[in-house]
């Protein structure tokens, strides 16, 4: 360990975990100290903007794009503890090693260190791609400077995306609805899902037949005696599959040159084959080999981990990231495929202990990757190490899901130095003529593999779960030219054809990755925030867009094609990387972009156009809220055009009226918000259906929105109400499914399904609220079903009912027993925590999390922060938790409600005030313009 007598050095990493692993390598001498991330950036809003920039004009960008683009950078309120702890340990040190990620953001965040420190002792940058003692004293001893190329990379990536989000998310918020969001990466992972699902909505299935034989040999010899042959030709013209479909309407391609059988031909052609003979045409072998996969990269291993362990790509990232900082793995945010002489050889030494010298080549295997501007000096995702652990030596070291990803690596990496996997592939083709002198040709396949090779340790799985496993074999008798064979059974059987799979996670990631977008460091939060902000939903694995997403892309695609055009965005990595090569400048590149001038770097197209300040403000103008927020549909059956219209209430279904306009027509090109003018300029120019929640857009077939209007309004009538003859109808409201008589509404009981309601069940409903009875006082007691469930009432006191079914059985004695009680004994007792996580390394206050009314959440006893979308639990890391509080605790204390003082007037004074607020709220009410009231078919829900 380089090291001189008396020398105090301070290395500052990440996060905690890092510190407590790399301290460990460390000798005395060494202060290791966490930054918590990212120490600076540009201000989130005006609250962080320092005082004496507040009237700048650029102060809300927190760039000063008439200044060079120089950037506002402000230190973070949950991170000034830290930063103020990190300042004092610098004065105290000899020396200063910045221990950051190797990636660019390690990069900046090294510099924003420097510039936020300020020390005055040495400063130098170590490097490494794995925690381990070797790794770390190398790094101690090789260290070099901050490269300010890569800086400047991240830098101008920072502010270009600061610009792309802080101009174009306004114009959502105007024309579209209020708290949208734009970005450089996020809107074209956006767009890709939603083109995809307008194919998905655009296509005609088609069915096809064929005939599957099972045939037998006479003689057996090596193999089975019978095997399956599919139908492939008839007189020489080869039989329809789904490929020779128009996806857009189910018809077969034009000069396809194919039979389409139906049903009937095929069911008429096996029938013509039966007891027919059957001989070998045809029988081609040839040698099979598949060659290992190239180790892990950021992309195939969010892949891989979704196929196989069902981890979404935050997941995925992680547990990686846990695994990478106490020492069991290399960097996991890469794109090269390169392995270190050192790892090939602790490689192929395991697979001789593992698997025997025969499956070692005579050469280690060497890998070039494919990903563009891939970064070849680093390593890809490996087992840490100059020795690999295998799974068996960390199983009890590691959590569930750290054991499962460290296996999924380890696998991957031996496998990729390994043999080739050596076989043969047979392909036969067998001959019947019908009883009508049909020439009938079937086809078969198979597969033997005589050495499995790399794939003992590793077989890769596939999006598609139909598809054949590469190891898997399919053995075929021993078949020779001319031979006879006899059909124990010809089964016709019928296709259909598929729409396009929806994309996940993992395939998301791998488009943007062959397309040249997105870097491995954003990946996984790309997936998240297009969920996060409404523009996706997942139903398993697959990514569905909202409605919302079709209106924000086709915004962008009729007004700022160029700002979601793949080759476009490809193009700014792409300039990106020339600028971490020291090739661009960032100045140049950035005012190319924003400013239209065509003599630096930059897109020439946005150039031509004025740039993106000129172009998201000079035509904002021409942009049609009504027909931008109108996704057509089709036209039914007597000619009205039907459209979703995205409003502020949700989406909801519109169809013209007999002889008026279109549907998606324009009705102002002024409207400045999705929901402008739906009650005052054309919002009644035809009928409403509400469209309900979970609903994909490609399932919104003329046969479901037919049923969504029935009624005028989704509604569906279950009979008539006995006592008063008005119909009862099921409806679906903004909140939920309901019933309707008249002027009576009621919610549907959790337990229920709008599906399976009888009329029996919807009489109940509409009895509540429900007259128990009355209590000695005179004062009427309700049983009714409210937010939070079933209650109990009398006048102002409430007590919640255990079950929905108590609604409609409890009794007075019951209910005022009920009431009697003192409130906290009807709160439940506290639950335990769902889980304790330890003491936060910013307050040292213990951090657990719990289960909220909206879901889990971690607290420190003081300031709560709810889980976010896709986080679990089991999976909240301790700085991740930390950060998550930090952030609140910036925000400061939520403002109490003044309800909750304790001042005590008197009661006839506050009886009064509550009489006088409920007259004013009356009064109020009574004078609220109609036009304020959401449509009444959009937005019909009971009142609880």
């Amino acid at each position: 360990m380089p090291s001189n007598a008396g020398t105090t050095r301070l290395v500052i990493v990440e996060s905690p975990a890092k510190a407590k692993t790399i301290s460990g390598y460390l000798g005395p001498g060494y202060v290791v100290e966490a930054s918590f991330g990212h120490v600076r950036d540009l201000p989130r809003n005006a609250a962080d903007v320092p005082a004496k920039y507040k009237g700048e004009p650029w102060a809300r960008l927190g760039v000063d794009v008439d200044n060079g683009f120089h950037a506002l950078y402000v230190v973070s309120a949950d991170r000034r503890q830290q930063i103020n702890k990190l300042v004092k340990l610098a004065k105290e040190v000899d020396e200063i090693f910045l221990a950051t990620d190797e990636d660019r953001e390690g990069e900046a965040i090294a510099w924003h260190l420097v510039e936020t420190l300020k020390p005055k002792v040495p400063v130098k940058r170590m490097v490494f791609h794995e925690i381990t003692k070797p790794a770390i004293q190398a790094a101690v001893a090789n260290p070099r400077e901050i490269d300010r190329d890569l800086v400047d990379a991240q830098e101008a990536r920072r502010i270009l995306d600061r610009l792309y989000g802080y101009e174009v998310s306004p114009v959502l918020w105007k024309k579209v609805m209020p708290k949208l969001s734009a970005g450089r990466v996020q809107s074209v992972a956006t767009r890709i899902v939603v083109e995809r699902e307008r194919q998905r909505m655009a296509f005609r299935t088609a069915e096809y037949w064929d005939i599957l034989a099972t045939l037998a040999v006479a003689k057996p010899g090596e193999g089975p005696r019978t095997f399956n042959a599919t139908l492939v030709a008839l007189n020489g013209d080869r039989i329809a599959t789904g490929k020779d479909f128009e996806p857009t309407t189910g018809r077969v391609r034009a000069g396809a040159g194919v039979v389409h059988l139906d049903e009937g031909g095929a069911r008429g052609l096996a029938a013509r084959l039966a007891d027919r003979p059957f001989t070998v045409t045809r029988v081609e072998e040839k040698p099979y080999r598949r060659r290992p996969y190239a180790p892990f990269i950021t992309s195939t291993l969010q892949q891989e981990a979704a196929r196989k362990l069902r981890f979404s790509s935050q997941q995925t990232m992680r547990t990686a990231q846990r695994l990478y900082e106490n020492g069991y793995i290399t960097y996991m945010r890469t794109d090269s495929v390169n392995l270190s002489e050192t790892a090939i050889a602790a490689a192929r030494r395991q697979i001789v202990e593992l698997y025997g010298e025969r499956s070692v080549p005579p050469e280690p295997r060497r890998y070039t990757g494919k990903v563009k501007n891939a970064q070849e000096a680093h390593e890809a995702i490996r087992p840490a190490g100059d020795n690999f652990r295998t799974p068996g030596d960390v199983a009890r070291e590691l959590s569930g899901d750290e054991f499962k990803l460290y296996e999924l690596i380890w696998r991957r990496t031996i496998a990729s130095q390994m043999t080739d996997a050596v076989g043969s592939s047979v392909s036969v083709r067998i001959r019947a003529v019908s009883s009508a002198q049909e020439e009938a040709d079937f086809g078969a396949t198979g597969k033997t593999i005589t050495d499995p090779g790399f794939l003992r340790a590793y077989v890769e799985s596939s999006d598609d779960e139909n598809a054949e496993a590469e190891d898997a074999e399919r053995r075929l008798p021993t078949l020779v030219k001319d031979q006879p064979l006899t059909a124990d059974e010809l089964a016709a059987q019928g296709h259909h054809t598929q729409p396009p799979s929806r994309y996940t996670e993992a395939s998301l990631v791998k488009a943007l990755e062959e397309l040249g977008i997105g870097r491995p460091s954003t990946y996984a939060s790309i997936m998240q925030t297009i969920q996060d902000r409404g523009y996706v939903n997942k139903r398993g694995q697959a990514m569905i867009p909202t409605f919302l997403a079709f209106a924000v892309i086709g915004l962008m695609e009729r007004h700022y094609p160029r700002l979601i055009d793949y080759d476009f965005t490809a193009s700014m990595e792409n300039e990106l990387d020339e600028i971490a090569g020291g090739d661009h400048a960032a100045v140049d590149f950035l005012t190319s972009f924003y400013f239209g001038s065509a003599n630096g770097a930059g897109d020439q197209a946005i150039a031509h156009a004025g740039g993106l300040k000129k172009l998201v403000t000079e035509n904002l103008s021409e942009i049609d809220a009504r027909s931008v927020n109108s996704i057509p549909l089709h036209t039914d059956d007597e000619g009205r055009e039907v459209v979703v219209r995205v409003g502020r209430y949700g989406p909801y279904l519109q169809r013209a009226l007999p002889g008026s306009a279109s549907g998606s027509g324009s009705a102002s090109a002024s409207g400045s918000a999705s929901g402008e003018g739906e009650g005052e300029e054309g919002g009644s120019q035809g009928d409403r259906a509400p469209i309900p929640e979970g609903l994909a857009p490609d399932e919104l077939t003329p046969e479901k929105v037919h049923e969504l209007f029935l009624g005028g309004g989704g509604e569906r009538k279950l009979g008539d109400d006995p006592s008063t003859g008005e119909p009862i109808l099921l409806k679906s409201g903004r909140f939920g499914p309901y019933v309707a008589s008249g002027e009576r509404k009621s919610s549907l009981l959790r337990s229920q399904s709008p599906d399976s309601l009888t009329l029996e069940q919807a009489l109940r409903l509409l009895s509540l609220p429900r007259l128990v009875g009355v209590a000695p006082d005179g004062v009427e007691v309700f049983a009714n079903n409210g937010r939070y469930g079933p209650y109990v009432k009398r006048g102002d006191e409430f007590r919640s009912l255990d079950s929905e079914d108590k609604m409609f059985t409890v009794t007075l004695d019951e209910a005022l027993a009920l009431l009697a009680a003192p409130k906290t004994r009807q709160r439940r007792a506290a639950a335990p925590p769902l889980r304790e996580m330890g003491a936060d390394p910013l307050t040292e206050k213990p951090l657990v999390i719990k289960d909220g009314r909206f879901g889990p959440y971690v607290t420190d006893g003081e300031f709560n922060a709810s889980l976010r979308r896709g986080q679990t639990p089991e999976e909240l890391t301790l700085a991740e938790a930390s950060e998550m509080l930090a952030e609140k605790r910036a925000k400061g204390p939520a403002p109490k409600k003044k309800a909750t003082k304790k001042a005590a007037p008197a009661k006839k004074t506050t009886a009064a005030k509550k009489t006088t607020a409920a007259k004013a709220t009356k009064a109020t009410a009574k004078k609220a313009p109609a036009k304020k009231a959401p449509p009444k078919k959009a937005t019909s829900t009971p009142k609880e």
